[in-house]
């Protein structure tokens, strides 16, 4: 089974089916769901997704996703190296540097999934959109 990183844009897409990007998003949930792909995300991304989905649905609604969502993500903590090594990163993004450590601190991922590439960089590890990712592997 292959380890991907998702990244909070994608995983907005698929929560609030926002188009045109939520198919593709969709079927890598699919692909977790189905356990053909093992799917991570980091803390902070639970936090991010409440705070923007809250803008737009009720407490309990989005709670209810975020449940449900950590079922079949696994949960990458962010730790006080993690905060220390994004600082120096020189990411332009800060968030998405924490988002990069936590994902190259887990030996497991082989790649990062995410639709703004460009902020990716200096990544190590592989980056890709969703719909890069979905080509690689049917091929």
């Amino acid at each position: 089974m292959t380890d991907i990183f998702i990244n909070t844009d994608v995983i907005i897409d698929f929560l609030i089916d926002r188009k045109p990007y939520s198919r593709e998003a969709a079927i890598l949930f699919t692909l977790i769901d189905q356990r053909k792909l093992k799917g991570y995300s980091s803390s902070l991304t639970f936090s991010n997704l409440y705070y923007i989905l809250r803008k737009i649905e009720t407490h309990n609604k989005v709670i209810s996703k975020l449940d449900n969502l950590s079922d079949i993500l696994s949960i990458l903590k962010v730790e006080e190296q993690t905060i220390k090594n994004a600082l120096k990163s020189g990411f332009a993004d800060f968030e998405d540097s924490i988002q990069y450590f936590c994902a190259r601190d887990n030996k497991k991922i082989s790649a990062i999934i995410t639709r703004n590439t460009k902020d990716y960089k200096r990544s190590e590890i592989p980056v890709m959109t969703p719909g890069d990712y979905l080509k690689a592997v049917s091929t």
